[in-house]
């Protein structure tokens, strides 16, 4: 399933991707949670949530964060607590960017790493055990970064989700700075 879904409460994203070869630098790719405020929804994020970080208020946690790719499954796990964000906050996207080793084959002269270079990528979002999207990054494979969904928030207060894959070609500070813009 790949298509909105109103009323949502407490979701859970997942990412995965294969380790490096042996005797290569790892991959490490993070999720990255984004949360704009309702009167300015395509501004400056109010809220930036990230590796060894969380939300103030507790609505936005990484479980589990890995550096490697590394054990069975998605590696790497964030959950979203819609339902009890305050009224102020109307939008939140989430992103994946990939740390750079400066190894990969990728873009530019300093061989910075993209989808491309790592291997077995793959995201997962779901609410309980309703999946809402799953993908790959085969469609952004020459990109550093990436969003993958978006929630938004009516006048009701209900949650919809918007699949959202969008490649970037940013590092990671510029990437939390443009991931959230009218595109």
């Amino acid at each position: 399933m790949t298509g909105v879904r109103k009323g949502l409460a407490k979701v859970e994203v997942a990412l995965r991707w294969d380790p490096s070869p042996a005797g290569t630098p790892a991959n490490d790719l993070d999720i990255v949670a984004a949360v704009y405020a309702a009167a300015d929804p395509h501004g400056a994020p109010v809220q930036l949530v990230h590796f060894g970080s969380r939300s103030p208020d507790g609505t936005i946690t990484l479980n589990r964060d890995s550096h490697t790719g590394q054990g069975f499954g998605f590696d790497e796990v964030m959950t979203v607590e819609l339902h009890r964000m305050a009224a102020d906050k109307g939008r939140v996207v989430i992103g994946v960017v990939i740390q750079d080793s400066g190894a990969g084959t990728g873009r530019g002269a300093e061989g910075v790493k993209t989808f491309a270079d790592v291997a077995g990528t793959g995201f997962r979002i779901r609410e309980g055990y309703t999946d809402l999207a799953q993908g790959d990054f085969a469609g952004v494979s020459g990109a550093s970064a990436a969003t993958v969904a978006e929630f938004t928030r009516d006048a009701s207060g209900a949650w919809s989700f918007d699949l959202r894959l969008e490649g970037f070609d940013a590092d990671p500070e510029e990437f939390t700075r443009a991931m959230g813009g009218v595109r």
